[in-house]
């Protein structure tokens, strides 16, 4: 079998060499995604060879086993294409990460057997009954991103009490061929993700497709899950101004005394502003990316720490979101055409920015809690 490390090769640059010719073909293909709500068949075969639903398989299992800052940069090149199909390649890889930490080695071969296999996931919980040898799942489980790609799926569940054992919270691995799918994703932005609900009716699951969640919330980066989510949205912020860019250097100005807007000081002023907002978030992004790298194998940050750059991660949210509506005003209402991809990229970073994990109002008190020594917990967001 060809594996995805023989196509792409082992440099960082060969891997984002690769990301920018799949943008470039999901870009062309943006607005069928969006009009189909799902990743066009063109830009999900252009993100597979890229690599990018292999991105956190091992390399001895034919994945890229790429580390989180090659993953961000290589997310943030293929969303300045297309946010939608980033942000599937975004959750599948967190996908993938739980699954190899916290499935059986016969449901990892199951996951693995395509290394560039898209795999959806649901954190909403559905219901479960024991039956000899597994469960039988039933449920409803929406924001499924990827859900009509994907082979398979992980769903949260209800586990059912045992002998002593009360009831209690699980994940299960399942096949999306065994479950439906309601076309009910109808958002403003990030519509190609295809983030369906996904339904099931006392669904098989073996006891080897249990996933064990105390060890995957020991291994769990809530922060490198956002990191990694926010990627794509940086990905449209950067795509916005590509656009814009290229509209100033070449657009006849409004003002009669120039030529062009590139000819307008204030132009120029209000571009490079922009210019700057964005790039700062990239560096606050490979920043956080860094940091989290940094850290001792199976050792968390301080919690102050990790509130700090969570922080620093609201302010990249920020500084796109003021960039794109400056990039918005430069451009002029014909950006809002749908016809214009500036539109689309407002849209989906609108919507992406929020998503739970850039809640910026619970990050900022967790941050303060951990500033005053508060008797309080932090959320779960750290």
């Amino acid at each position: 079998m060809l594996m995805t490390t023989d196509i792409i090769g082992g440099s960082v640059a060969s891997l984002l060499d690769a990301a920018r010719t799949a943008a470039e073909r999901a870009a062309a293909e943006a607005p069928a995604t969006e009009r189909d709500r799902r990743i066009t068949a063109a830009s999900a075969a252009a993100a597979r060879a890229a690599g990018a639903f292999a991105l956190g398989v091992r390399r001895s299992d034919g994945g890229l086993e790429a580390g989180l800052t090659t993953r961000v940069r290589f997310l943030a090149e293929l969303g300045r294409g297309c946010p939608s199909t980033a942000w599937v390649a975004a959750t599948t890889y967190e996908a993938k990460s739980l699954l190899q930490i916290g499935t059986t080695d016969e449901a990892y071969a199951d996951a693995f057997r395509d290394v560039d296999a898209v795999v959806c996931s649901s954190a909403r919980t559905g219901t479960a009954v024991r039956e000899p040898g597994g469960l039988r799942v039933s449920g409803r489980w929406p924001y499924a991103s990827g859900c009509e790609l994907a082979e398979w799926a992980m769903l949260s569940v209800q586990l059912p009490a045992e002998g002593d054992r009360p009831a209690r919270p699980g994940a299960v691995f399942a096949r999306t061929r065994d479950l439906t799918v309601e076309r009910d994703w109808n958002m403003a932005g990030l519509g190609g993700t295809g983030s369906h609900t996904l339904v099931g009716e006392d669904v098989w699951i073996p006891d080897s497709h249990l996933l064990d969640l105390a060890r995957i919330g020991a291994s769990l980066s809530n922060l490198a899950i956002a990191v990694g989510l926010f990627a794509p949205l940086w990905g449209a912020a950067r795509g916005a101004l590509d656009v814009v860019t290229e509209v100033v250097a070449k657009r006849t100005s409004p003002n009669p005394g120039h030529a062009t807007m590139a000819d307008s000081p204030g132009a120029r002023r209000n571009l490079a502003v922009a210019a700057h907002g964005i790039d700062t978030a990239h560096r606050r992004m490979l920043g956080i990316a860094e940091a989290l790298e940094a850290a001792p194998p199976g050792e968390a940050l301080p919690a102050e720490e990790r509130a700090r750059l969570r922080l620093d991660l609201i302010t990249a949210v920020r500084e796109c979101r003021s960039a794109l509506e400056d990039l918005l005003d430069l451009h002029g209402s014909s950006g809002l055409d749908a016809a214009n991809p500036l539109q689309r990229y407002w849209r989906d970073f609108a919507v992406g920015s929020r998503h739970v994990q850039f809640t910026s109002h619970v990050v900022e008190d967790d941050f303060g809690i951990l500033l005053l020594g508060l008797d309080a917990a932090p959320s779960g967001l750290l």
